[in-house]
């Protein structure tokens, strides 16, 4: 294996969000290490750890020491630039919606500069709302239409083998020379959005209706930049301190 596509891989945390079965978790971090993954992070799984999730890693026990056990999808997602949430669901109103083949590009593209997620629901229902919200993608695996079901492991098991061929092959997508912002950076925007539209007005918190969903979602498809992210919280900023900033203008007019 390369030592760019090592470096990529390493880039790459699976979540695994509120898992049942401690199987499920053991035969994850199996399917994980076959491909080279090693970041396992666990949300509120309800048996962890569990011996049972041993002896289903069949030798990747070291990934289940190393796993990251944490309280909420937003801990999981603390640092990382780009959220893909796996799901075989449709939604009315989501993010973009695509294939393993379509999405594992940009992913691979951006483990290359900074961490990416996988992330997968539960084993009865899959992501919540809540939880596909705090994604940027929605990833589907196209199987039969007539029994599309997989087990979870079998779905970490193909995302994870797609994710090694993709880092693997040296073609990306271009690549902005900034950093993206990071989940939780961009989640602190959003309360603050949410707060400034409140406000100023522009939304009434007894009927938000889907606003905020629409705004995450545009933002998304955005990909905001580190730097796009500090202009955009300036200007939240000055709404709040008007007078500040109008004396900041007049100052440097006066310059």
């Amino acid at each position: 294996m390369q030592q760019n596509q090592v470096e990529s891989l390493s880039q790459v945390r699976v979540v695994l969000s509120h898992t049942s079965h401690p199987g499920n978790i053991g035969s994850a971090a199996r399917a994980m290490k076959t491909m080279g993954l090693s970041r396992l992070y666990l949300v509120n799984p309800k048996r962890f750890p569990d011996a049972i999730a041993v002896a289903m890693s069949v030798g990747a026990a070291d990934l289940l020491d190393s796993a990251q056990v944490v309280g909420s999808l937003e801990e999981a997602l603390v640092g990382v630039t780009l959220v893909a949430g796996c799901t075989a669901r449709t939604r009315g109103l989501s993010h973009t919606m695509l294939s393993v083949r379509d999405a594992v590009p940009q992913m691979a593209a951006q483990a290359a500069h900074s961490p990416v997620a996988l992330v997968f629901g539960t084993e009865m229902s899959g992501l919540t709302n809540a939880e596909l919200n705090l994604c940027h993608l929605l990833v589907h695996i196209p199987a039969n239409p007539d029994f599309s079901s997989l087990n979870l492991a079998a779905a970490v098991q193909i995302l994870a083998y797609e994710m090694r061929i993709a880092c693997g092959t040296g073609i990306m997508p271009d690549q902005a020379d900034l950093p993206l912002a990071q989940h939780d950076e961009m989640e602190h925007y959003y309360q603050l959005l949410e707060h400034t539209l409140i406000e100023i007005g522009f939304m009434n918190p007894a009927a938000p209706r889907r606003l905020m969903t629409r705004l995450r979602r545009l933002y998304a498809r955005a990909r905001i930049e580190r730097e796009e992210l500090n202009i955009l919280m300036g200007i939240l900023k000055r709404i709040h301190q008007p007078k500040e900033g109008a004396r900041a203008i007049e100052s440097e007019h006066d310059r």
